[in-house]
């Protein structure tokens, strides 16, 4: 069941406020950066990136990246990508708040957190504006050590 977000994004005060609900459910933890998945990932982690003055780094699928890239694949809910992330996107010990619109599976989140990991960084928080819980992504993510933040969950997926 695809879970449509356009309507919050075509509101100028719903995104701004589900933004800053978001700021403030990772306020607590030290970042350094922002990573955004493609593509809605892109949406909320550079406008959260701007909302905590902070960079933003663009987490892209294989090929679209214009400089030398490292890449990850990924098996997501409903298949398989690989993902890549600039060679010089990231350095060692810098504190990443991982972006994307959701956390369905999971398997987006860990290969990016591999790809992140390998420049030498370090997610510290994991954002979303939607946890799909009965997919089991979340769970998976906490038992694999990584903070997940969301604001929304849709059970019955």
């Amino acid at each position: 069941m695809f879970r449509d977000i356009t309507p919050l994004l075509q509101d100028g005060a719903s995104f701004g406020s589900a933004i800053a609900h978001l700021a403030q459910a990772c306020a607590d933890v030290p970042v350094d950066v922002v990573v955004g998945i493609e593509a809605r990932g892109f949406i909320f982690g550079a406008a959260l990136a701007h909302a905590l003055n902070l960079g933003f780094v663009p987490m892209r699928k294989q090929g679209k990246l214009p400089f030398t890239a490292i890449a990850q694949p990924s098996v997501h809910e409903y298949g398989e990508a690989v993902l890549e992330l600039h060679s010089d996107a990231l350095t060692p010990g810098q504190r990443v708040m991982l972006v994307d619109d959701l956390v369905a599976t999971g398997g987006t989140v860990l290969a990016a957190q591999q790809l992140i990991s390998r420049l030498g960084a370090q997610v510290s928080v994991v954002a979303a504006l939607i946890d799909l819980p009965d997919l089991g992504g979340s769970r998976r993510l906490r038992a694999a050590g990584m903070d997940v933040r969301t604001l929304l969950e849709f059970d019955g997926h």
